[in-house]
């Protein structure tokens, strides 16, 4: 029980009149919070308002361990509290144990995740403001300790305005945290038709050692996404169209490299290299757009991306159940999976931004 909630709120309201980095106000919000609603573990994520795709997780290293699971099961599985339900039912806080234990309903989320790691409860909180979701907040318990209780609930769904309010203001400062190692130009290298270096600018220079990094390769060779990309531009028929790849550096931060063919006055054509860093928010569009998803798979994905249903998908698109499924059935031709929970794994799970412990 909560003994001074109107109190016990305004250590998380007052935040608001200090200034944060997105990280500090996580990890300082967490810290309050533990001292009003005790929790073993937690998960403090901010996503991108438009896509809902995760743009960096404060996470205890018990639930980082079991990370992969709780993706494939907010995107791909039937349960409770669904961080996208609860946007769209407008319930902003739930406990997984009024639906497990007051109500004796299933949840594989409970059965074959959370209980297996040791964790009897969970608190889910979705942080709106201005009618977007900012980020999600998600509290643990420990089997064997107290559920999280209503009055508990109540507190942080008070608190989640302030701390929507808090991600939302601090989103700029959250872009600038993620760059601040990477170049401010974009890196620019020229290959010839064989694959040999022709020049390169400063930029590229550091993007090919990270790269050769996340390989383990020796200084002299040309990192496989750069070959890729080259190759595919080269030996392709429409060779006029760029050809790009988005991948994970070790240190969370996502590459994008783009190539075209560039005609010479004499000679072989040589190819233009263009690499920098992507914003969480772009990669759904570069991915699309790399697989060749029309207008419409690109619809449908979204609302796959967000755990809708086929039914509700169909309901949302004004289409049949039969056309959801024939939508489908070309993504994941183009996309080369057979499941949807290849499918976000493809385009959600396998790019998830962690900050680190708090």
């Amino acid at each position: 029980m909560i003994a001074y909630p109107d109190r016990s709120l305004n250590r998380i309201t007052s935040l608001e009149k200090e200034t944060w980095t997105s990280r500090t106000y996580r990890e300082t919000v967490l810290h309050r919070i533990q001292n009003i609603v005790p929790y073993d573990a937690y998960c403090f994520t901010t996503v991108d308002p438009q896509t809902l795709l995760s743009t960096g997780a404060v996470t205890e290293a018990g639930i980082e361990s079991i990370h992969n699971q709780l993706f494939l099961n907010e995107y791909a599985e039937e349960d409770h509290h669904k961080y996208a339900d609860m946007i769209r039912t407008g319930k902003h806080a739930a406990r997984l144990s009024e639906a497990v234990h007051e109500r004796s309903q299933y949840s594989p989320r409970y059965d074959r995740i959370l209980l297996p790691a040791g964790f009897g409860d969970e608190l889910r909180t979705v942080l709106v403001s201005e009618g977007a979701c900012w980020g999600y907040l998600t509290l643990y318990r420990r089997a064997g300790q107290p559920w999280f209780t209503e009055e508990e609930q109540q507190f942080i769904a008070a608190a989640a305005e302030s701390m929507a309010r808090m991600l939302r203001l601090t989103s700029l400062t959250l872009l600038d945290e993620i760059r601040s190692e990477s170049p401010v130009e974009p890196g620019l290298m020229i290959v010839s038709h064989k694959l040999d270096l022709l020049s390169i600018n400063m930029a590229a220079r550091y993007w090919l050692t990270q790269m050769r990094l996340l390989e383990q390769i020796g200084p002299d060779v040309l990192p496989r996404p750069v070959r890729a990309v080259s190759s595919h531009v080269i030996f392709r028929e429409a060779a006029a169209s760029p050809s790009k790849t988005c991948f994970q550096l070790p240190d969370g931060r996502y590459l994008v490299l783009q190539a075209s063919r560039m005609q010479t006055s004499s000679g072989p054509d040589q190819v233009a290299i263009r690499l920098e860093q992507a914003m969480p928010q772009e990669l759904l569009p570069l991915l699309a757009e790399r697989h060749g998803l029309t207008t419409r798979e690109r619809e449908l994905l979204g609302f796959v991306l967000r755990s809708y249903s086929s039914k509700d998908i169909a309901a949302a698109m004004h289409i049949s159940a039969y056309t959801v499924q024939d939508h489908l059935k070309s993504i994941f031709s183009k996309t080369g999976v057979s499941s949807r929970r290849e499918l976000i794994w493809h385009f959600v799970s396998r790019f998830q931004l962690s900050d680190g412990s708090a």
